[in-house]
């Protein structure tokens, strides 16, 4: 399935927004449930219920994005109306309500990913025997997935195929492309939740980082250097952003995987994408789509693309 962008949307920024903001997403009608996490935690993860013995899809959504994302309900409207079965398991924090451990989520957050998988593995294939089990990320979603594949290629064969859309392989590179120009119009707009979200940790755990220096962080690199990093183990942003980097893991990939990246993706531009991956990695990179975009149609457009395209991988490889 190749991708083709509307002359009406022409820019990477445009097919980028444009599908996020004023795109009509299908309605979906989830099922929640909330776990308790080994470290005394919790997630909410939203359900769609298909028909037995259909496959069964688990979509991992990008920084602050939740199961409302326009690409998360695409998906799972899309999942639904196959008879399959889907979940969107929520980062810490991102279902509506602030989690209860110091730690938030990363982009290299392999642990966590691996728990919730295996959990809905495990209780997947006990009620539909062979059925076939996948995984989607988005985004951040999309190279923590990617993380957890490569860094645990035995563990990661309980998943028949996955896809990654839009990740940052990259984070350094990605990080700097978000700390200038038009791009910090999409780092203010994080920002923007990711703040009220850490002063609320503060007052659940005071002193946990510098108050002081979170309220005057004005980019990703800032933001990362007093919350991320420190918080989830790593030295610094440097660290962080190099050590959780999806781009050192490809070549070392055993699952069928799609890491789908726009070549004009202002998130990461497509000079810095990589070119290394093992056999089982389909490499593919767009001219256009955007940052998780890919709309089509004439106006007002559609979202039906990229599910469409996640779907055609899992059931044909390609």
């Amino acid at each position: 399935m190749k991708y083709n962008a509307p002359k009406w949307l022409p820019s990477g920024h445009l097919q980028t927004i444009y599908p996020a903001l004023y795109i009509n997403k299908p309605k979906v009608d989830f099922r929640r449930e909330r776990w308790d996490t080994p470290d005394g935690d919790f997630i909410d993860v939203d359900f769609v219920d298909g028909q037995a013995g259909q496959p069964f899809v688990v979509l991992f959504h990008g920084l602050e994005g939740s199961s409302d994302s326009h690409y998360a309900r695409a998906l799972m409207a899309l999942v639904k109306e196959r008879g399959w079965s889907g979940a969107v398991p929520h980062f810490r924090g991102c279902s509506g309500e602030l989690n209860q451990a110091p730690r938030f989520y990363h982009s290299g957050d392999a642990q966590e990913i691996a728990w919730v998988i295996q959990r809905l593995q495990a209780a997947y294939s006990t009620q539909h025997p062979g059925g076939k089990f996948y995984a989607a990320g988005v985004s951040l979603g999309g190279n923590a997935l990617l993380r957890w594949l490569g860094e645990s290629p035995d563990q990661a064969a309980i998943v028949d195929a996955a896809v990654s859309i839009s990740a940052p392989l990259d984070l350094a590179q990605g990080g700097a492309s978000l700390s200038s120009g038009f791009n910090m119009l999409y780092t203010r707009m994080f920002l923007k939740t990711l703040k009220p979200k850490c002063l609320k940790k503060l007052d659940q755990f005071p002193g946990l980082f510098n108050r002081n220096a979170l309220l005057a962080a004005k980019n990703l690199y800032e933001f990362d250097n007093v919350v991320t990093a420190p918080l989830h183990g790593y030295l610094d942003t440097d660290d962080y952003w190099n050590r959780a980097s999806a781009k050192h893991v490809l070549p070392d990939i055993r699952v069928p995987t799609l890491v789908m990246n726009a070549l004009n993706d202002p998130f990461l531009p497509g000079h810095h994408l990589p070119h290394k991956a093992s056999s089982h990695v389909t490499l593919d990179y767009p001219k256009h789509g955007g940052h998780v975009g890919f709309a089509v149609g004439k106006p007002p457009g559609s979202l039906h693309w990229l599910p469409e395209k996640i779907l055609h991988f899992f059931e044909r490889g390609r």
